[in-house]
């Protein structure tokens, strides 16, 4: 597997005053490093070893999310209160709930 098709970033930590490198798919690893493209390097490091890891113990390793097969369908529960809302909103919009909706998220 190519690790680096996993997602990363890398975030400032002002508690550790250093840059934090993170993988979405492994949310539980992290790596810290003064410097930002270091941090990139050391948590691609970890999650390669990681991997290698869980592959010799027989483990399930994540999908990355880049290969994840999407349907562009999710259902959202809401009260019936901001399901009104926003159907007053999308009609005075003129468009349709959906839409409407969508372009919020994207927003």
């Amino acid at each position: 597997m190519n690790v680096k098709q996993y997602a990363y970033r890398v975030i400032w930590s002002e508690e550790d005053q250093e840059f934090v490198g993170l993988c979405a798919e492994f949310p539980g690893l992290s790596w810290l490093e003064e410097e930002q493209d270091a941090a990139l390097q050391g948590i691609v490091r970890l999650v390669e070893e990681t991997v290698r890891d869980m592959a010799a113990n027989g483990e399930s390793i994540p999908e990355p999310f880049s290969l994840r097969k999407y349907s562009g369908k999710f259902m959202v529960r809401t009260t019936p209160e901001m399901h009104r809302h926003l159907s007053l909103l999308s009609a005075e919009a003129g468009v349709s709930l959906n839409r409407y909706i969508n372009a919020r998220l994207g927003a």
